[in-house]
């Protein structure tokens, strides 16, 4: 009987741990106050999904000539989603991130490269651990320069020989990007002892900075 209850004493603990294992539990850090947002006219932008957008703002935040990034679904139809109605993923949305940059220090086609560099593109609807299709792979295009770009790198990529699963990254038009809640802004920064952040975020974006140091800041 002692055996019995310590094992289902074991099985409980590692239950209650997978909620604060997903982009999806926010654990008990309280909102952050909207971030104070730099002189942003004259950038271009640009739009990517790929997996907890927490994980995809931080990437994108550490590379030259971004100026911000900022978290937010799109992909659906849904108009002003929250946070609760995407994660039950009925919306149609991703959770996505919108890239301020200066195409002077960084192109469209680096990103793309950053994009692909920091997460594993043939994964269908999701990046470890999180799945479903609100967690897909997206790369959203403005223009028809764009869309050529994203698709000669997803060509390349699937080419090169570095997977040997299909590349599931969608190439769609963009349409709507909707912010997401304050407190899902810089998360992975202002929050660096969630549980999640310390298991996912920051190991994704370690090994992003192995693979491309050079367009670090």
């Amino acid at each position: 009987k002692k055996k019995l209850k310590n094992m289902r004493a074991i099985i409980v603990a590692v239950l209650l741990s997978f909620p604060l294992m997903m982009c999806s539990s926010s654990g008990t850090a309280l909102p952050a106050e909207q971030k104070e947002r730099k002189d942003l006219e004259g950038l271009s932008v640009a739009y990517f999904a790929s997996g907890c957008f927490w994980c995809v703002e931080a990437v994108y935040e550490s590379v030259k000539g971004v100026e911000e990034a900022v978290s937010g679904y799109s992909g659906g139809p849904e108009m002003n989603p929250t946070y609760q109605q995407v994660g039950g993923g009925a919306t149609g949305h991703a959770e996505a991130v919108k890239v301020y940059y200066d195409p002077t220090v960084v192109d469209f086609r680096t990103l793309v490269k950053v994009y692909y560099a920091s997460q594993n593109p043939t994964t269908v609807n999701g990046q470890h651990p999180d799945y479903g299709t609100q967690y897909r792979s997206i790369i959203f295009y403005s223009n028809d320069e764009e869309k050529a770009i994203a698709e000669e790198e997803k060509k390349a990529l699937g080419e090169s020989g570095m997977h040997n699963e299909p590349i599931a990254t969608e190439i769609s038009m963009f349409t709507k990007f909707w912010e997401a809640e304050a407190y899902h802004q810089d998360y992975e920064k202002l929050n660096p002892g969630n549980p999640y952040v310390k298991a996912v975020s920051i190991p994704r974006l370690n090994r992003f900075k192995a693979k491309m140091p050079e367009v670090l800041k």
